[in-house]
């Protein structure tokens, strides 16, 4: 793996480098980065599912994030999807974490208005820490009174999710950093409340064509927040990128009235 930004050169090892940013956590909230693995022309699927886009360097990027986080965030659509299980960290993850004050693996956290879970899956019955469950006030009683036997259940919201909400009560919690894996329409609304500190983007050296969707949907924000390119790095030709938010590139939205 070579870095080609900043200080370009060999990348011995990845853990290291990513465990080395800085995610200083907000007062009000945990510092949020978005993991995504996107296509040349923009899909994130392949057959409904990312996995196909994927490689080695892919692979060794998500474990490595998935190894800074104390939470790790995906929609439910995604959880579904993707087939989720519970956190798993390699030894040498986990010695690092140990390190820094961290649990031995990150918790997962789904984002759910429904409550439309298996909770028969290893993520509600093998985790090694409770699995969180996000949800508002309009979802099923009986159902939330389920989940709540097998998952710790969080609500904020009345009609639906108050992410803001959310997280400052995650930040309470001594959550200091979430990684998010999606789906789209969360990253969407993670994109409209303003929350995204930082988007870390695989490029897959593939052109797919066909109606596969975008990395994030949904409402267009107020202002289109700004980012900067942060890291580059490449393996078997995929793009490994990192952006952190920069508020001082904002540009107005445009007037669709």
């Amino acid at each position: 793996m070579r870095r080609l930004w900043p200080d370009p050169g060999e990348v011995d090892d990845l853990v290291a480098l990513v465990a080395a940013e800085a995610r200083p956590p907000h007062d009000d909230r945990p510092w949020l980065l978005v993991n995504m693995v996107a296509s040349l022309d923009g899909a994130i699927t392949i057959g409904d599912r990312s996995g196909g886009l994927g490689g080695p360097a892919d692979k060794a990027m998500f474990s490595a994030l998935r190894g800074v986080a104390d939470v790790v965030l995906a929609g439910a659509g995604t959880v579904r999807a993707e087939g989720y299980g519970p956190a798993r960290t390699s030894d040498a993850i986990r010695a690092a974490r140990r390190t820094r004050g961290q649990t031995d693996v990150p918790r997962i956290a789904v984002v759910t208005r429904s409550l439309d879970l298996d909770l028969t899956t290893p993520l509600f019955i093998e985790p090694e820490a409770p699995t969180i469950v996000i949800t508002c006030a309009s979802a099923d009683a009986g159902r939330q009174e389920a989940v709540a036997a097998v998952a710790e259940v969080v609500v904020v919201g009345d009609e639906s999710v108050d992410l803001a909400a959310a997280f400052a009560q995650l930040r309470l919690c001594g959550v200091a950093i979430v990684t998010c894996e999606g789906g789209p329409s969360l990253n969407g609304d993670l994109v409209v409340a303003d929350l995204i500190d930082e988007w870390d983007l695989t490029v897959s050296p593939l052109l797919v064509g066909g109606e596969a969707g975008r990395s994030s949907r949904g409402r267009n924000p107020v202002v289109p927040a700004g980012m900067r390119l942060d890291r580059m790095l490449e393996d078997d030709q995929f793009l490994l990128t990192r952006w952190v938010r920069d508020p001082n590139r904002r540009v107005a939205a445009p007037n669709t009235g």
